[in-house]
């Protein structure tokens, strides 16, 4: 119940959620932090040799990231990536609140902005330390930045293999021989793809998406966002259907300060997820 819905005229299933792999990186030079002018250009500046670093792995200039870490698409994601185009229009990027001006990525091609979202990694820096507010921070070389690193990726990537391989590509030739080390250790999160459900599910799918949503027939789509527990109850329970569904959808903010539902969508959800219940009980 923690996935999403697409738009809220229809029932959506999720068909795909990415992996994700998370760690802290911080570089090191100096033992403390010294005047910017007295040692600014002798000992190096932490926060430029850590993007120096991070471009190992994000091309700064297009977002893309290091192929270790990408897989190939099925065909039936590119299909999907159409399909979803085709339905959405640019309400698939205009739904979010964007400053005037602002263009997404792939904005002139739908369906591949649909796969960096759902079928490619993509680097998230989401918090850092080292870092003085503007108010606060004087002219001073900082001794270090840390930076959270949190990369989504594809269903398919092992994000365990996946830590490995950042820290490796982060750590490795570091310029200045700075130091570099990863507190806290990593967190690696399984993606995970849905199976084609029995017949008698589809039906009951089909069935609650008509009879709840005035009519109309049910989707499934990728999320970008990652539920690691979907793939541990699948290695749990090999056997069972398993659905994503959920109320994330255009405005929810999840995780925002301003987090929020749809209140008549959550209605319909739980109705068409009785629904389905109701027919798990007749097999």
């Amino acid at each position: 119940m923690d996935s999403g819905a697409f738009d809220y005229e229809k029932l959506w299933l999720t068909s795909a959620l990415r992996g994700v792999a998370m760690m802290n990186m911080t570089v090191e030079a100096g033992m403390q932090g010294y005047h910017s002018g007295e040692l600014g250009g002798i000992i190096p500046e932490t926060f430029r040799v850590a993007r120096e670093l991070l471009d190992r792995i994000d091309d700064p200039k297009t977002g893309r990231v290091c192929e270790e870490l990408q897989c190939e698409i099925p065909e039936w994601a590119k299909d999907e990536a159409k399909r979803m185009a085709e339905y959405s229009g640019d309400t698939m990027y205009k739904k979010y609140r964007i400053h005037e001006g602002v263009k997404c990525m792939d904005q002139d091609n739908l369906a591949e902005m649909y796969l960096n979202n759902t079928w490619r990694a993509n680097l998230s820096i989401v918090a850092a330390d080292g870092l003085p507010s503007t108010a606060k921070g004087g002219n001073v070389l900082r001794a270090s930045t840390t930076l959270k690193l949190s990369m989504r990726l594809p269903p398919s990537v092992d994000p365990h293999k996946a830590c490995e391989d950042m820290k490796k590509k982060l750590s490795t030739d570091v310029p200045y021989n700075c130091k570099v080390t990863f507190p806290g250790g990593t967190h690696a999160g399984q993606g995970w793809c849905q199976k084609d459900p029995a017949e008698w599910l589809k039906a009951a799918i089909l069935e609650s998406g008509k009879d709840f949503y005035e009519g109309k027939d049910g989707s499934s789509y990728g999320m970008g966002g990652s539920i690691p527990l979907l793939s541990e109850l699948e290695k749990m329970y090999p056997d069972a259907q398993i659905l994503g569904l959920g109320l994330i959808g255009p405005k929810s903010n999840a995780h925002a300060p301003n987090e929020c539902i749809n209140l008549d969508y959550a209605k319909k959800l739980t109705c068409a997820l009785s629904h389905m219940i109701a027919a798990v009980g007749t097999q």
